[in-house]
């Protein structure tokens, strides 16, 4: 099982802040990703996304699927009905990979403008000891379980490979 986790700061240096421990965790086995992007939403509401290769080397998912996937947690709000219909089959789709609505809105409301979130996709981890160690950086914390077969769907839907 993997999890979709968004580590999310009041700043917008916040996420690559985090960086550096996260490779510290990677370094000492206690986190495994298997990919990772980083927002930073300025203060005027505008998003910036930039998958985090640093963490993860070419992530499997790849920049399509974070654009979109971050694209609906700040967009949908502000959607007409017609681009809403297409945001709305898009959305139901991600239900399908076991990312719902719920966790969708919870992220939007909270990354606010002027903030940054960094987006993790942790295949395996030792929660408690990563935590542990993230806890400095005052982040708002925002997840979801995603099952290994949702994770492999996931993957398949934007042509990464196993």
């Amino acid at each position: 099982m993997s999890e979709l986790i968004v580590f999310a700061f009041p700043n917008e240096t916040g996420a690559s802040e985090m960086d550096e421990a996260i490779n510290q965790l990677k370094k000492e086995e206690l986190i495994v990703l298997d990919d990772a992007a980083t927002v930073v939403r300025k203060p005027d509401g505008k998003i910036k996304v930039k998958q985090a290769t640093n963490l993860v080397g070419a992530g499997v998912l790849g920049g399509a699927f974070w654009g979109m996937l971050i694209g609906l947690f700040f967009w949908m709000p502000w959607l007409g009905l017609a681009v809403g219909a297409v945001a709305g089959a898009i959305t139901s789709k991600l239900y399908d990979y076991g990312i719902n609505d719920d966790f969708i809105k919870e992220v939007g409301e909270t990354i606010k403008p002027g903030g940054s979130a960094l987006f993790l996709l942790i295949s395996k981890w030792t929660e408690d000891k990563a935590l542990e160690k993230l806890n400095k950086f005052n982040a708002t914390i925002v997840r979801t379980s995603l099952s290994k077969e949702d994770e492999l769907k996931l993957k398949a839907a934007f042509g990464a490979g196993e």
